[in-house]
């Protein structure tokens, strides 16, 4: 099928040919459309798709087909049928499958979870620990073939290929999928695509315009805390070498509070304070990546998408610069948003004041939401 102008395959194959750390593509498709496939390789120009072959009876079938096939050390196994994948999800995915061994990209559920029995209700279930599991699922190639073995020796068969590396007992690791990332099953969804698909730009994201959205605001927020001893230091998710550190009830990260408080107030969801009381001991050192990861949540069941965060962090020492790459790509992962999106800067009050005499460091944050 098509959508914004051109086939979902044809979609999901632009990111993945243009996403510098894939190698080859290999396409399985039914017996009867492989012809088809070859011909839209051609007209689009897939330069890395280096195979098309047929599939199995079953999904798990499939993707062993291809496994038989593909060469590397590395595979990464997608639906074709999610053409919303960035090329952020890809490389997230990969670095922690050379890592870890096995990965899924996956986002935390949401919505309320019910347990029922004949259509009424039985009970409430925790989502604290729930994802919703989307792909890519990427593993080491050696891994994920001794899955298949096993599962193939014992005739078993799973819904997807991570719960085959999990049932031979090795760890499968998480990282931020989106909740863009949708796997288009339904009309419904392919209205969702043809609205995100038309504003996708080739380096594989997409382009939020503020035409697109009928509300578009805007959100100040501001933090600081005390530099004391016996404390790490962190900021805007990382951890800094620091002789002092800053004193809170949660790991008093300034810059990630800013920014929080940024995104409430532009979707005027209130403040942190409201949401994470520091009389709460929920609360008491955790990290406060957890507690924006919530806050995108919020926002997320409200309707509202990130368009940009800037964020100025004010002191002294110690410097900045060197760490705002990771910054950048920390906040972003736990928003499910784009590095691009997120811009920290550094800067000092000339020794003025208390963040002057280093006694403190504060950080003061724009965020803009929108909403269709």
């Amino acid at each position: 099928m098509s959508v914004a102008g051109k086939p979902i395959l044809a979609h999901t194959l632009s990111v993945f040919e243009s996403c510098e750390a894939v190698e080859e593509i290999i396409i399985i498709t039914g017996e009867r459309d492989i012809e088809a496939a070859g011909e839209l390789v051609g007209r689009f120009g897939f330069a890395k798709v280096r195979k098309i072959i047929a599939g199995g009876a079953q999904r798990q079938d499939s993707v062993r087909n291809g496994l038989m096939k593909a060469n590397c050390e590395i595979i990464a196994i997608h639906d074709a049928a999610r053409p919303m994948i960035t090329h952020e999800i890809i490389e997230r995915s990969i670095e922690k499958a050379e890592e870890m061994g096995a990965c899924i990209a996956a986002v935390k559920v949401i919505d309320t979870i019910k347990s029922a029995s004949d259509d009424e209700v039985t009970g409430t279930v925790d989502r604290a620990n729930l994802y919703s599991v989307q792909t890519p699922q990427t593993f080491r190639a050696d891994l994920i073939r001794r899955a298949y073995d096993r599962a193939y020796a014992e005739g078993y068969y799973a819904t997807d290929d991570a719960a085959l590396v999990e049932r031979i007992g090795e760890k499968v690791a998480i990282v931020q999928g989106s909740y863009d990332n949708i796997k288009i099953t339904t009309p419904s969804d392919l209205e969702t695509a043809a609205t995100k698909l038309s504003t996708s730009n080739a380096s594989g994201g997409f382009l939020l315009r503020s035409a697109a959205f009928s509300i578009f605001r805007t959100g100040l927020g501001y933090d600081v805390h005390r530099l004391v001893e016996n404390r790490k230091l962190f900021l805007g998710g990382v951890e800094i070498e620091h002789e002092k550190g800053l004193l809170g009830h949660s790991d008093a990260d300034v810059a990630l509070h800013a920014i929080a408080d940024a995104l409430l107030g532009a979707a005027a969801l209130g403040d942190i304070g409201k949401h994470f009381p520091d009389t709460d001991p929920t609360y008491k050192g955790i990290s406060s990546l957890k507690l924006l990861a919530h806050v995108g949540d919020l926002l997320i069941r409200e309707g509202w998408q990130i368009v940009n965060i800037d964020a100025t962090i004010i002191c002294e020492r110690p410097k900045i610069a060197p760490h705002v790459p990771e910054m950048a790509r920390r906040i972003a992962e736990c928003l499910g948003i784009k590095p691009g999106q997120v811009s920290i800067k550094g800067t000092t009050t000339e020794g003025l004041g208390f963040m002057g005499r280093g006694e403190g460091i504060a950080c003061q944050a724009v965020a803009s939401v929108g909403r269709v």
